[in-house]
Parts: structure tokens; sequence; C-alpha cells
């Protein structure tokens, strides 16, 4: 199985990088970045799946709500008469997440290259030698160039941990939708803080490589989340709230 992994994902990637490190005049920081970009790309089929079905939902909400209080006592009406208005609508309640599930091993893999590129002792670069291939010019690219702008990439950074906070924030922000059950909202509220204090302090554990690569997915989610969705989360007026132009039911009012 291991094996498997190595051959299908991470290998390819971590050549990859290696690539991109000599045809960028020996830049990691460079290669982190355009390696992420690239597998951006091959996953944004998926990522835009998700993200419409997640959309589609969204739209749903209010028709979900109101089945909910009309069958609150009955669990098994409510749970059919939920799956037919799916069908009606033709969406598949786990349009949302199996997108995702296919993207994570991509993103294993391209964080692993990353780590597995920045050795710091003679063990692991003997361990990166058995995973490269016999091309010169990857074989040339060892070992690479840590320092990229003011950081050193094979060392924790500060300022990008905050980076990786703050684009995390904004991504979740972005991607979050206000819930009218309080406990979901709660629980939201909490994930939007807690996903980024989290990643902040592994970002100040580990290389900040794998930083740079975080700071460049999140960028990247952003961008498609605005063509896609808009700024979602970050444009919602606050709860109990109502635009100028906008009544309490959501329409606008006549003048």
């Amino acid at each position: 199985m291991i094996e498997l992994w190595n051959t299908l994902l991470l290998e390819p990637m971590l050549n990859g990088l290696m690539l991109f490190s000599k045809a960028f005049g020996g830049s990691f920081g460079l290669a982190i970045i355009a390696l992420t970009i690239i597998v951006n790309v091959f996953i944004l089929p998926l990522r835009l799946r998700q993200l419409k079905s997640t959309k589609a939902m969204q739209e749903l909400q209010p028709k979900i709500m109101e089945l909910q209080k009309k069958y609150a006592k009955n669990k098994e009406k409510l749970s059919q008469e939920t799956m037919k208005l799916y069908r009606e609508a033709g969406v598949n309640p786990l349009g949302c997440a199996f997108p995702l599930f296919i993207q994570f091993p991509i993103w294993i893999a391209l964080y692993q290259s990353v780590i597995k590129a920045l050795v710091a002792v003679p063990e692991s670069l003997l361990d990166l030698s058995q995973h490269l291939y016999f091309v010169p010019a990857i074989q040339q690219a060892i070992p690479v160039e840590n320092h990229f702008l003011w950081m050193d990439l094979a060392r924790p950074d500060f300022p990008l941990a905050l980076l990786v906070m703050a684009s995390m924030w904004v991504l979740q922000k972005m991607s979050t939708m206000p819930s009218p059950d309080p406990k979901q909202q709660q629980m939201a509220n909490m994930m939007l803080w807690m996903m980024p204090l989290m990643f902040g302090f592994i970002a100040l554990s580990f290389p900040s490589g794998l930083s740079l690569y975080w700071v460049v997915m999140n960028l990247i989610g952003i961008v498609v989340q605005y063509f896609v969705m808009g700024w979602g989360g970050l444009a919602r007026a606050p709860a109990g709230k109502v635009t100028p132009e906008v009544g309490v039911s959501g329409k606008k009012k006549r003048k």
C-alpha cells in the first residue's frame, strides 16, 4: 500500500518540485508556489463541483427549514420529504463531501513532498534520494535552496504563520453561512476561530515551506470561492439586521 502511494502520488509530486526548483534557478519557494498552482488547476473541476453543490444546498435551506418545522415530531416523514426535495431540485447531499475526499490524498502527497524535499540531516537526504527519479536535472537540484524572500523554508516563520491564520480565516468566513439552529451557529463560530489558530500553531512547529504551501492554497481557494459564490459570509449583514433595501422576509421593499 505504501509503495503504491509513493509511486502514484508522492514521487511524482516530489520530483515535480525538484524539477521546478531547477527550472527556477534553485528557488524552492517558487517551486512550491508553481506546483501548488498546478495541483489546484488539476483539481479545479472537483472544487467547482463541490462549491456548486454547496451553493445548491444553501439555496434549499429555507425549504428545508419549513419541512423541519412542519414535521418536527415525525422524523421519518421529515427524512422522506427532505430526500424528495433533494430529488426534485437535482441535488445530491453527498455532492459537497465527495469531491473533497478525492482532493485529500492529493493535498497530503503535496504536503509530504514539501517536507521530504526540505532535508535537514544526512538521514533525511538519504530518504529523499530513494524517491527521486534518475533524471540529471532532478539529481542536480539536490540540495534545494531553503532561502526564499525573508524566510528559511526549513524553519518555522512567525509572519508566515500569521498569513496562514489570516488567509484561512477569510476562506472559512466566506464559506460559512448563517444557520437558523443556534447550536450549529455556535459550532460554526467556534470552528471559524479554532481552525486558523490550530493551523497557525502547526505552522510554528513545521518548516515554513509547508506554511507557504498553505498560504498559496488558501489564496487560490479564496479566488475560486469568490468567483463561484461571491464573498459569502464576509458580505452578510449581522444577524437581526436588515439592509436598507431588503425587508425581513428577504424581499426588496417597495418605494
